[in-house]
């Protein structure tokens, strides 16, 4: 289905780095480049890999307070850190390093130029793994993410001349900082599949919150319970995901791929497989295809198990985009290099070999599962205000 995607990738976007000791290991982006290289994804026909440029201050400033970049741009020099605590910088889950602001601008400066690829039609799709920080608010700093890259990207869409855009969201964190950014604006649909604000960061992304003012019924989002796995995972994304789309007629899709739902994600509860992560990937490609003319980007996002997960994940990713299927073993090479960086053996095989299977919803009569509740408690909120019946399954 692919004809000409952009990989937006520089070794210098690694470093966007916390610290040693911090979740968000760089080496999980340096290991899924080194990965899709040695299976050839990045020298497939139609491919093109390209360095990003930092996004400028007011190319920021399309969703982020001025002031909070200046902030972010001296926060290295704020020696007592009282200046930047304020903007939410200099904590636990978002210290300080070094070139806060240049890094951070440019993987922003990646996902935007990942938008204009795809918006003035040089290219087809356009992949960022590096980007998805989707927790970053206006005015403040949130959940590992300096800068809003996904909501920058959207506005300067809008700013281009984008009429409709559509976000999905399958990070295991509710899409916080995004859903913030477009609450009141009908252009954007905003879409997050998340374990539930119960047991997991930031705490929102309750099917209740459909949106504000002219936006209301441009807000979805579908909390799970933890521990669910692919079938009741993928069960959910297709009684919802589809049907909110096509309803809502994007002219570019925009989707964040945090693969941090996998099973052995140090900091969630979900139990996805790669298996089950790659059919969503395919869904989402797919449906670019069919409401969109292609016209896809996809982001990165969260993912902590930078040696067994990620670069597995967002290879697969990359494969799809670029239109052709990764399967079979690890390359020998690839497993001596994550074995050595990552200080564990790595997987030799580049799926888990589930199954990824689900039932279709068949409306909202005796489905009694958690996962099927949350699900129906979507559709009732979401539905009628798209002109959807919320108990007719999907054609």
């Amino acid at each position: 289905m692919s004809d000409s995607t952009l990989v937006v990738w520089d070794d210098g976007l690694s470093s966007y780095d916390f610290g040693r000791d911090h979740p968000m290991q760089p080496i999980r982006l340096d290991l899924t480049m080194a990965l899709a290289r040695q299976l050839g994804v990045l020298d497939t026909a139609g491919v093109e890999v390209r360095a990003p440029q930092p996004a400028a201050d007011d190319v920021l400033a399309l969703v982020h307070d001025p002031l909070y970049v200046a902030s972010v741009r001296r926060a290295p020099d704020d020696l007592l850190g009282r200046l930047s605590l304020r903007w939410g910088l200099g904590t636990a889950d978002n210290p300080v390093f070094p070139h806060m602001h240049e890094v951070s601008a440019l993987v922003t400066g990646a996902s935007v130029d990942a938008a204009r690829a795809v918006w003035e039609g040089t290219h087809q799709h356009a992949v960022n793994i590096s980007g998805g920080l989707h927790h970053a608010m206006r005015d403040r700093a949130s959940g590992f993410c300096v800068y809003d890259d996904p909501a920058v990207a959207i506005a300067w869409l809008l700013a281009s001349g984008a009429q409709r855009v559509a976000y999905v969201d399958v990070d295991v964190h509710h899409g916080d900082g995004v859903q913030a950014a477009f609450y009141d604006d009908p252009r954007v649909l905003t879409v997050s599949l998340h374990e539930s604000g119960r047991t997991l960061f930031p705490g929102t992304g309750w099917a209740s919150e459909s949106g504000t003012g002219d936006g209301v019924g441009t807000c979805v989002n579908v909390p799970l319970p933890a521990g669910t796995g692919d079938a009741f995972w993928l069960r959910a994304f297709d009684a919802v995901v589809p049907s909110v789309l096509r309803a809502f007629g994007p002219q570019v899709l925009v989707t964040q791929h945090g693969c941090d739902t996998h099973a052995l994600d140090p900091l969630a509860n979900l139990r996805l497989s790669i298996d089950g992560q790659r059919v969503a990937c395919g869904a989402l490609h797919r449906l670019a295809h069919e409401l969109c003319g292609g016209r896809w980007l996809a982001l990165g996002g969260g993912g902590y198990e930078p040696v067994q997960v990620v670069p597995r994940a967002w290879t697969h990713l990359l494969a799809e985009a670029a239109g052709i299927r990764v399967d079979g073993a690890t390359p020998d090479d690839w497993r001596a290099e994550a074995a050595e960086r990552g200080h564990e053996p790595a997987p030799t095989s580049l799926t888990d070999g589930a199954p990824a299977l689900w039932t279709p919803w068949e409306g909202g009569h005796g489905n009694d599962d958690p996962v099927d509740r949350s699900v129906l408690a979507t559709r009732q909120e979401i539905f009628p205000l798209l002109g959807l019946d919320p108990l007719v399954a999907a054609g």
